[in-house]
């Protein structure tokens, strides 16, 4: 009873940092240390984020035990962490040192004091956002009940992180249409032409040198810095020259 309150706790706790005003880092390392408090027989925990290039990084740890085993089966491409987010959503290892999957990680990880680990992919409708990485260094087994509820904080991670891919996306997106419509108004201005025709001519030069619409726009609005800060600079010098001379 004492235990499934704990993990009750544990999992409330973790609804509210993801609807709380957090940054996804705060977020993210209160699930990780809620985890590892709900469930007895996982002594570290770590959650990892998966790019659209491929790479997979730790974003948030109990320690530095966990940013190390992180960094060594994304690089190595094995363990537990790797082959949830690769193959199995759910992968244990119990009796670690006895585990022929992962010829390369696994004497390594038991050099460091890993006896048994939970990988969990982190996914929001079929897309694959990370991994809840769960480590035991005490016991040789975890329990199947606290695998499932470490599917339950992976549910959890999961829709933080889904959260933050959106508002990121947002962003960037509000601040594409910013650039884009300066660099419009910069070509307005240039060519006196109007807002259509300043936009497909940013848009034919973006298909002509095969470069983002956005970066053109950005090497428009930079390429006009640049020319203000240098005629601000000729001014500033003529006019301390002039100052110069009247004295």
């Amino acid at each position: 009873m004492e235990n499934a309150a704990r993990i009750a706790e544990g999992l409330a706790l973790a609804a509210r940092e993801i609807n709380a005003s957090h940054d996804l880092e705060a977020t993210l390392d209160s699930i990780v240390h809620t985890a590892v408090g709900a469930l007895p027989g996982m002594d570290h925990a770590g959650i990892s984020v998966a790019h659209r290039n491929g790479k997979v990084e730790t974003r948030a740890g109990t320690g530095q035990l966990v940013w190390e085993l992180d960094a060594l089966q994304y690089a190595l491409r094995e363990g537990p962490c790797a082959h949830a987010i690769d193959i199995e959503p759910v992968t244990v290892a119990n009796k670690l040192r006895h585990d022929q999957r992962w010829p390369n990680y696994v004497p390594r990880a038991v050099r460091m004091g890993v006896r048994a680990q939970i990988g969990l992919r982190l996914y929001v409708e079929e897309k694959t956002l990370g991994g809840l990485n769960l480590y035991s260094v005490e016991a040789d087994t975890i329990d199947p009940d606290e695998v499932h509820t470490a599917e339950l904080f992976a549910s959890h991670a999961a829709l933080a992180l889904g959260r933050a891919r959106r508002e990121s996306e947002l962003s960037e997106a509000i601040g594409t249409r910013k650039v884009i419509g300066q660099a419009i108004g910069m070509v307005m201005e240039r060519y006196e032409i109007d807002e259509d025709r300043a936009f497909q001519f940013l848009v034919r030069v973006s298909t002509t040198s095969n470069v983002k619409l956005r970066d053109i726009a950005q090497e428009i609005i930079d390429t006009a810095n640049t020319n203000y800060a240098r005629r601000a600079h000729v001014r500033s010098t003529a006019g301390a020259s002039g100052l110069d001379r009247i004295r």
